[in-house]
């Protein structure tokens, strides 16, 4: 018997590009647990997104929530992302990935670099971020789909979803003071970045985060994510690159 086609594509760097993309704009995630209760069966609810400095999706969740007690109980999870456009919603890019959920000490370093970039994302969780039930964990890419519309769909490992560089610790410990400075002293170029590089409207627009992929854009409720065409090495190239992208 002849062997079946295959549906997926040869993965390559342009379907990468896409699905970290596709997660890395995302404001929110539909996300799947184990109900410990249920004898097996998936939950699925909708969460707040942020990225850590190395491309880990995070969440900031309550410990009084269902998929906060089945994290605790089984850490597997999936994520599923991508905005629905005009027309069909099948036609428009989606990615789902497959996590292994890490719970973040309060008292830990990855706490304070966590909550501070997931604040800029996302302003009105400083209602809420500190109260002593919500805690924030990081979900670990395992393996991931990609459908980038019909006839492109993609089977991704989880290394490709995060950054690789030398320079992420680097530029972790810089982003808050470069972003407090692109932000006030050039604040017209997050709106050119968006603009440009993002098929953005309007102005008004900020950044958000800074790593040694790219930049993350805000304006109100909308996010975009511009990717450099390869990492930077070092936290001594990210002002050039700045200027580069300004033009």
């Amino acid at each position: 018997m002849a062997d079946k086609p295959s549906v997926l594509r040869d993965t390559d760097d342009e379907a990468r590009k896409l699905a970290r993309i596709t997660l890395r704009s995302a404001r929110s995630a539909s996300m799947a647990v184990i109900e410990p209760a249920s004898d097996g069966f998936p939950f699925v609810s909708r969460v707040l997104l942020g990225i850590d400095t190395d491309g880990t999706p995070v969440i900031l969740v309550s410990a009084l929530s269902t998929h906060t007690q089945a994290l605790s109980a089984d850490r597997r999870c999936s994520l599923l992302t991508g905005e629905i456009g005009k027309g069909d919603p099948l036609a428009h890019p989606r990615l789902t990935v497959q996590c292994q959920a890490e719970k973040i000490a309060r008292d830990s370093d990855a706490h304070i670099r966590i909550r501070e970039r997931f604040v800029r994302r996302h302003p009105k969780s400083q209602l809420y971020v500190d109260f002593p039930d919500f805690a924030f964990f990081r979900l670990v890419p395992e393996r991931a789909g990609l459908n980038g519309g019909f006839g492109r769909a993609y089977a991704l490992e989880g290394a490709d979803l995060l950054i690789h560089s030398p320079a992420i610790g680097e530029i972790a410990a810089m982003e808050t003071r470069a972003i407090d400075h692109m932000n006030t002293d050039h604040a017209d170029a997050a709106s050119r970045y968006a603009q440009v590089y993002c098929a953005a409207k309007g102005n008004a627009w900020r950044i958000t985060g800074l790593d040694a992929d790219g930049l993350d854009l805000a304006q109100k409720d909308q996010l975009k994510r511009l990717e450099y065409d390869s990492p930077l090495q070092s936290a001594a190239e990210l002002r050039a690159m700045l200027v580069k992208l300004y033009g």
